[in-house]
């Protein structure tokens, strides 16, 4: 099993990484801020234009330690990487299975997203009654309910689309009701990516390109290509393998974003909103969302497939060593992730 370490996280703008020996030395145009020895990092998230030097970027790469480049504002640049892992008979494997996939993939897919979504409606409405009393929650968890079992009548991926874009409309129509606390701050209207328009959709953004991220790192890792997915389409600079298996563990990012609001542990102090109506964390805020999802990879939960309890923060691990297994006819079915 891979050892969980810790992710390094550059938000400081002014930051630069380069290579003293063993350790990872971070600096700007004052000197000398920190450094850090390799064998503690196991990946490395820079949110800055200003990136690394050459040696350290050389590094990472001979020590299988990722190193991500992310706007700042949370917005996905490039990623590198070592050498592939694996053999090239896994990828050739992958290629062929994946030109023509089987519907079954995608439809445990977004049964699994949206089965996981439900799980964590239901345990939001256990945990607080009141919030139903309109009833529209109780619909949302019948639409969706519905939704899983139309996946599977589904013939194509862009039925299958229609499908998932009309349960996220559902889920996302009631998720302001999932927030208990700092209602005049924080309320969700509906999805905005590019860019987010309020402060619920900053924070799942920003923590949604980090676990995309952790994903194609995970399948790299295991030998498969992230580019080459089963459901999402293929496009240039796009994980699309990531983005396939980061559909089952979205509803985690979600669950946090909830938490964090209505534990009053972040504030609308920690957003800025530019004069396109774009709204971004600070540099405080940022340090306040990568501290609770470092603590949150880390709490444990019994994997339903294995039956072993890992971190969550081993999870893309854990899925893509089983989409590898399935690839390579090790098992008859990839096993999803199901909360339990």
């Amino acid at each position: 099993m891979r050892k969980l370490l810790n992710s390094l996280y550059i938000t400081d703008e002014t930051m630069w990484l380069s290579l003293d020996g063993e350790n990872i030395v971070c600096k700007n145009e004052e000197g000398e801020k920190f450094r850090m020895p390799f064998i503690n990092i196991e990946d490395i998230f820079c949110f800055s234009y200003l990136g690394c030097s050459p040696a350290l970027m050389g590094k990472c790469a001979d020590l299988g330690i990722s190193l991500n480049f992310i706007s700042p504002q949370g917005e996905f640049l490039a990623r590198v990487q070592g050498k592939t892992k694996g053999n090239i008979f896994l990828r050739k494997a992958q290629f062929e299975q994946f030109a023509s996939p089987p519907i079954i993939l995608a439809q445990n897919t977004v049964a699994a997203k949206i089965y996981n979504t439900l799980y964590l409606i239901k345990r939001s409405l256990r945990d607080n009654p009141q919030i139903d009393e309109t009833g529209e929650i109780s619909k949302c968890i019948q639409y969706l309910q519905k939704g899983i079992d139309s996946t599977y009548e589904a013939t194509d991926t862009d039925s299958l689309l229609g499908i998932e874009g009309n349960c996220a409309k559902e889920y996302f129509g009631i998720f302001d009701k999932l927030i208990l606390t700092q209602k005049e701050d924080f309320f969700l209207v509906n999805r905005t990516k590019r860019p987010p328009l309020d402060k619920v959709n900053a924070m799942l953004s920003y923590l949604y390109t980090i676990m995309t991220s952790s994903y194609a790192s995970a399948l790299e890792s295991v030998g498969l290509d992230s580019c080459y997915g089963f459901y999402h389409a293929l496009r240039s600079g796009r994980s699309s393998l990531a983005c396939d298996l980061v559909e089952e563990s979205r509803s985690i990012i979600e669950r946090l974003v909830l938490t964090l609001i209505n534990l009053r542990k972040i504030n609308a102090k920690d957003f800025e909103t530019q004069e396109s109506g774009a709204v971004f964390l600070t540099k405080e805020g940022k340090k306040k969302i990568l501290t609770a999802w470092q603590e949150k990879r880390r709490s444990t939960i019994l994997h339903p497939y294995t039956k072993e309890k890992i971190p969550i923060g081993l999870l893309p691990f854990v899925q893509s060593s089983l989409l590898a297994k399935y690839i390579r006819g090790e098992i008859t079915e990839y096993p999803c992730f199901l909360q339990k």
